[in-house]
């Protein structure tokens, strides 16, 4: 009996792990068993935009759409992940906030993007690429979601509700933030991306001390503040890692 159920158990790990995908992340520094590839991922992540485009105002202004691209390419081409195209985004709101999606778009607030300098914008960018490079939403999406659902999203076999659902997980994420862990990583790779494609990496911190204080000065909803990790603590932890770039 005791080696029938051995057996068993082996039967449904091979079966398990025949949808896995073993790499080493240098975003992370990690190897790590994912349960959906980079084909799968950006085939939801296809799915996941064009519900957000339901859902969300995009602008579409030129000018801003070009400061975007033009600096967004330039975080992605020296990103630690080079398998996927990168896509980005403006939507219509006051809110500072900046989000990314499974599969390489990037999504940044209007609001935000006119606070920020070139900098700073680099910096916002470098962090949002490295929640990409790093995997974390697809990370969270397959713990929540599973193998089998997040697959037949990808393969067109779900319905809308499944789609939707797979939304849901991700905006989750965005409202309540990722963990530390995930934030001061995404912190880190962002003064790493933005110092490697030209850019003055102590963006990130001026950046973080704007949306201080427009904290203190102003009623706006500060998304990225509400949902991350304190404020003051990324600062600090900013500066420790230009600091280490620069020796």
């Amino acid at each position: 009996m005791r080696h029938k159920v051995i057996f068993v158990i082996l039967a449904c790990a091979v079966l398990f792990l025949g949808g896995c995908t073993t790499i080493y992340n240098p975003a992370t520094g990690q190897r790590e068993t994912l349960l959906i590839d980079t084909q799968t991922e950006v085939s939801l992540g296809k799915d996941m935009a064009r519900q957000i485009s339901s859902e969300m105002k995009l602008l579409s202004d030129p000018k801003m759409q070009e400061r975007l691209r033009r600096i967004g390419k330039e975080i992605a081409a020296v990103s630690d992940r080079k398998d996927i195209a990168y896509h980005f985004n403006i939507v219509k709101e006051k809110e500072f906030n900046a989000f990314a999606i499974p599969g390489g778009t990037v999504y940044v607030n209007s609001g935000l993007m006119e606070a920020a300098n070139d900098d700073e914008l680099a910096a916002v960018l470098g962090h949002e690429v490295g929640h990409i490079a790093a995997r974390h939403s697809v990370k969270r999406l397959q713990a929540v979601l599973g193998y089998q659902l997040i697959s037949s999203i990808a393969l067109g076999a779900s319905g809308q509700g499944q789609v939707l659902q797979a939304v849901d997980v991700v905006f989750n994420v965005i409202v309540l933030g990722y963990s530390r862990k995930d934030e001061y990583l995404a912190d880190k790779l962002g003064v790493k991306y933005a110092k490697a494609a030209g850019f003055n990496p102590h963006g990130m911190v001026t950046f973080f001390q704007k949306l201080k204080n427009e904290g203190k000065n102003t009623s706006l909803n500060l998304v990225f503040l509400s949902s991350h990790p304190p404020i003051d603590e990324r600062i600090k932890q900013a500066e420790k890692e230009i600091a280490a770039l620069n020796q």
